[in-house]
């Protein structure tokens, strides 16, 4: 075999290689340079000043501050933190029109589709895009009983966002505020956005009585 041939082949195996990790690849990774420690306490710090948002701030959405007691979590769980494969839309202009919860509707704009692994299982949501902000809305395995029924939030950091992947920490996933003031109109999760897995990351939710009214966007 002569070296100009060992170089061609060494080069295809290459490509088939940076072809398979770019397209095919659903890392489940947390980030390997989290730390532990130092995650758990900015997540904490962060639960803290958000329950002071909602027990003293204008736009709180708690109707009756002075008994709020704070919000209800799942202990911070680095696992939950994955490295999403995205599969971008190839016409930059598709639209997504998002039942609200009063029965109302909005577009958002469809960014693209994020692929992982959640326990043990392969996942994919819709990640769409209000002005520069990128949601995604979702329901799985623990909605309506441990968390909203009508599904969680979960926004991406831009600066963790590429053309090709993105860091998705369910710890952060959080409730509409109309799951705490029926005053609110929040939109739902499309119905391609229930995940197969129990989420037990994020906010928890103990109303459960208010998730019965909650319209199901899985059956517009």
């Amino acid at each position: 075999m002569t070296t100009r041939t060992i170089l061609l082949t060494l080069l295809g195996l290459g490509l088939l290689a940076f072809l398979y990790v770019t397209f095919f690849s659903e890392s489940t990774s947390a980030d390997a340079s989290v730390d532990p420690v130092r995650y758990r306490q900015e997540l904490l710090d962060k639960r803290t000043k958000k329950d002071e948002d909602f027990r003293s701030g204008s736009d709180s959405p708690v109707p009756d501050k002075a008994t709020f007691n704070g919000l209800a979590y799942f202990a911070p769980d680095p696992a939950y933190r994955v490295t999403a494969r995205l599969e971008p839309f190839a016409d930059k202009t598709q639209k997504l029109v998002v039942r609200m919860s009063d029965g109302s509707e909005e577009v958002y704009e469809k960014f693209a589709h994020a692929v992982f692994r959640l326990n043990g299982e392969t996942c994919r949501l819709l990640i769409v895009k209000v002005d520069d902000t990128y949601s995604i809305l979702f329901r799985d395995l623990t909605s309506g009983q441990e968390t909203y029924g009508g599904g969680r939030y979960l926004e991406l950091d831009p600066k963790q966002l590429t053309d090709t992947q993105a860091i998705l920490d369910f710890n952060t996933a959080y409730n509409p505020y109309c799951a705490y003031n029926p005053g609110y109109a929040c939109p739902l999760p499309p119905a391609e956005n229930k995940l197969p897995v129990a989420v037990k990351a994020g906010e928890r939710y103990t109303h459960q009585p208010e998730t019965a009214r909650m319209p199901d966007s899985s059956r517009k």
